[in-house]
């Protein structure tokens, strides 16, 4: 049974996100501020934190590179603020997740279940996203069976979206990682996803294989 933290300063969001996961089967521990929610992280050692930004005393958007280093916990940040600069900053330092307030219970515990699946042990070596198959080892990429021919760059935007499967990763992130000590626009990399799109999706594909999370970066759904 995986064990989450929530950090919140507010009962009434605490006792709902306690009965969504108890619900799920999961166990959870509590904490109302930054200083009770470091306290838990040494003592309880959670695999999860669902954390808010507006704490008291302390911003949350503090915390996440402190959790951020520990690679075995998934960090998922559940706030109000819905301002794409703060979903980008959380994500930069390292949150695996954003989930906005009010939220949706089965939502959640699905991204919930997603970013546990991705600290649980190493990347896999083939991640499957619908019919679409990515080898990260080979480099080999197949939709329904077939071999899909890919530019460097098509490959290199995948490859990182997939080892982040199911996490959003921003702008900013993949042309560093991509693009490197140049500076690139951004168009340059939605013509990069509008390509992928169009060479892995099926058509009458219901969903882009690729989302877009406006603003802020894209994710491979898995």
């Amino acid at each position: 049974m995986a064990r989450v933290l929530i950090v919140d300063d507010e009962p009434s969001i605490r006792r709902l996100l306690r009965q969504t996961l108890e619900r799920a089967r999961y166990e959870v521990i509590e904490a109302g501020d930054a200083r009770q929610a470091l306290a838990a992280m040494e003592q309880d050692r959670p695999d999860a934190v669902l954390l808010d930004l507006g704490l008291p005393g302390r911003d949350g958007l503090e915390l996440v590179p402190v959790i951020a280093r520990k690679p075995a916990v998934a960090l998922l940040i559940v706030s109000a603020r819905d301002r794409t600069d703060d979903k980008v900053a959380a994500l930069d330092l390292g949150a695996d997740d954003y989930v906005t307030k009010p939220f949706d219970s089965e939502e959640l515990l699905a991204r919930l279940r997603v970013a546990l699946r991705r600290r649980d042990g190493s990347t896999a070596t083939i991640v499957q996203s619908g019919g679409v198959a990515i080898d990260l080892t080979t480099h080999a990429v197949r939709r329904d069976g077939e071999d899909v021919h890919l530019t460097r760059k098509e490959y290199e935007v995948l490859a990182l979206l997939a080892e982040h499967a199911g996490r959003v990763v921003t702008h900013r992130h993949i042309l560093q990682r991509v693009w490197g000590g140049h500076d690139p626009r951004i168009e340059y990399l939605r013509i990069v996803v509008r390509n992928l799109r169009q060479k892995l999706e099926s058509p009458g594909a219901i969903g882009s294989l690729i989302g877009n999370e406006q603003g802020i970066g894209y994710r491979l759904r898995v």
